[in-house]
């Protein structure tokens, strides 16, 4: 964000550990003869905070949140009672949003400095941001017993549509450096386990999803990759 690249591998045991809410996952089918409509949703918000080293800033909290929301029409190839095959375009939106804050323990030996150098006690800091991509794809089921199917879906989207110009700072020697660098807005996804048909209208996937992000536009950067195991709950219509 704003020209500074990091990177952080947080496995789905430390995710679990750092969840500030329950994240929410659902979709939405609908489907006249071969031809599909639906839509999905993801939502997860996580934090932590940590000690600073410092004298004037000694705690810090952070906040993420995520979400993304994609919809598409598809036509199915393959239409039958034991398997299908669609093809499908839509698009997808993805909103990120960071949170952070810093302030003093109280000591309060540093409430004078605190005073001569004009520095509040607490300092916050939010931004985010948003886009939306087109996204082609497929997705099939197949019906292994009774109301449990085999379900597999991808998609590819971006296609450099939001691509702009883009820049990362970078240190030489002592100095902060501004240097171009190529914009880029690509996605891919690809999910897949086992579908339970609760009812006529309900049914329960649970499977796992991988989604990549390669999205680099103005100062911000995403390489984001969403791994990991899914439950979610879907309405047919």
């Amino acid at each position: 964000m704003k020209g500074v690249k990091d990177f952080a591998d947080v496995s789905f045991d430390q995710l679990l550990t750092h969840l500030t809410h329950f994240p929410v996952a659902l979709s939405i089918d609908a489907r006249y003869r071969r031809w599909e409509l639906y839509a999905d949703g993801q939502y997860i918000e996580v934090g932590t905070s940590a000690t600073l080293p410092g004298l004037l800033f000694t705690d810090a909290n952070v906040h993420i949140k995520s979400a993304f929301a994609e919809g598409a029409i598809g036509y199915r190839l393959i239409n039958c009672d034991n398997a299908n095959l669609t093809l499908f375009a839509g698009a997808r939106w993805t909103y990120l949003q960071g949170d952070l804050s810093i302030f003093d323990n109280g000591d309060a030996r540093l409430a004078r400095l605190r005073e001569l150098l004009g520095i509040r006690n607490r300092l916050d800091f939010s931004d985010s941001t948003g886009w939306v991509d087109p996204v082609i794809g497929a997705r099939g089921k197949v019906r292994i017993w009774k109301a449990v199917s085999l379900y597999a879906e991808g998609d590819v989207g971006g296609f450099n549509v939001n691509a702009d110009t883009a820049f990362e700072l970078r240190r030489q020697g002592r100095t902060i450096v501004r240097e171009p660098v190529n914009s880029s807005d690509w996605s891919y996804q690809a999910q897949g386990g086992l579908e339970f048909q609760i009812t006529r209208w309900l049914w329960l996937q649970t499977g796992w999803r991988y989604l990549k992000y390669v999205y680099r536009k103005n100062g911000f950067t995403d390489m984001n990759a969403l791994n990991g195991p899914l439950v979610q709950l879907g309405v047919n219509f």
